[in-house]
């Protein structure tokens, strides 16, 4: 298994130009909201209606953050929890609502992740490893935490291998 820092070089040699950031800290987590939504049907026990295909991958995906990066995976899974409570209430909605929002966020979250790999001039990072629709949401928590001026360790070796953004 890579460490953090290569899987955060390998994600960030993809996203260098400062726009396709951007568009990332809005794309990403549109895209993972919506993930949790689309994932929020069906219960998967009648006793247990949080759990859901969306639970179950949210807790296997946040052990994954947490053998990474504990203070990473702690943010990550925050995160996915308040995706799945949202996900959950979301759930009892329509058919049409719940389909409807989660669809909807998980297009135009897409859209947004394309228009800044046109500014950027390069195709997503997972097109060449799938791995980097897990990172993504990792890469975003790190660029948020070294803008906050946090882990600049990493933030000076990702640069140091990815070169710095531009």
């Amino acid at each position: 298994m890579k460490t953090l820092t290569e899987q955060l070089t390998q994600y960030a040699t993809y996203h260098r130009d400062k726009r396709n950031i951007l568009t990332h800290f809005i794309g990403i987590p549109m895209i993972v909201a919506s993930i949790c939504i689309l994932l929020s049907r069906p219960a998967l026990s009648a006793e247990l209606p949080w759990l859901t295909p969306g639970a179950v991958i949210s807790a296997l995906v946040t052990l994954y953050y947490l053998k990474l990066d504990v203070r990473y995976g702690v943010v990550l899974g925050a995160y996915l929890w308040a995706c799945l409570a949202g996900a959950q209430a979301m759930a009892a909605w329509t058919t049409s609502a719940w389909l409807g929002m989660g669809a909807g966020l998980f297009l135009l979250g897409w859209v947004i992740q394309f228009v800044g790999h046109y500014f950027e001039g390069r195709k997503p990072a997972f097109v060449d490893d799938l791995i980097g629709l897990l990172i993504g949401p990792l890469f975003i928590a790190a660029e948020a935490g070294f803008l906050l001026g946090l882990r600049k360790d990493v933030e000076a070796e990702v640069n140091a291998r990815a070169g710095a953004p531009r």
